[in-house]
């Protein structure tokens, strides 16, 4: 059973950070099968109960999740947290000196495939801020 307010405070807090249609994508793809972990597990636990808690501030939390994904090579949601990181209010300068500390202690592969997956991601936010 899911505690309905911290799910619907999660569902806020993903859908600012990563997006409406990220997180419309997430849910169309929902069955009853994985319906209990992709949407109330992530969006309760993950969402509410952790990204939302004080202590670190929503840039704070982005930065390590990319370090995070970029160590584990999950590049697709590298990509949806380095968008999420820009609407965090990071800045071009701070992502890329993220990316060097990844490229650091990931090695130089995590760090190639974490600048490919920033490079596209800008790419994307520039076409369609245009």
């Amino acid at each position: 059973m899911i505690d309905k307010d911290l799910f619907e405070k999660g569902l806020k807090i993903r859908r600012e950070v990563m997006g409406d249609e990220r997180v419309d994508s997430s849910m169309a793809g929902l069955n009853d099968f994985n319906r209990d972990f992709m949407e109330e597990f992530i969006t309760e636990i993950g969402w509410g109960a952790v990204w939302g808690r004080d202590g670190l501030t929503r840039q704070q939390r982005s930065l390590l999740n990319l370090g995070m994904l970029a160590a584990l090579g999950r590049m697709n949601e590298f990509e949806g947290h380095f968008r999420g990181a820009i609407r965090n209010g990071l800045t071009q300068d701070e992502l890329r000196e993220a990316l060097m500390q990844i490229a650091l202690y990931c090695g130089a592969p995590a760090g190639m495939e974490a600048f490919r997956a920033a490079a596209k991601v800008l790419k994307e936010e520039e076409d369609a801020s245009d």
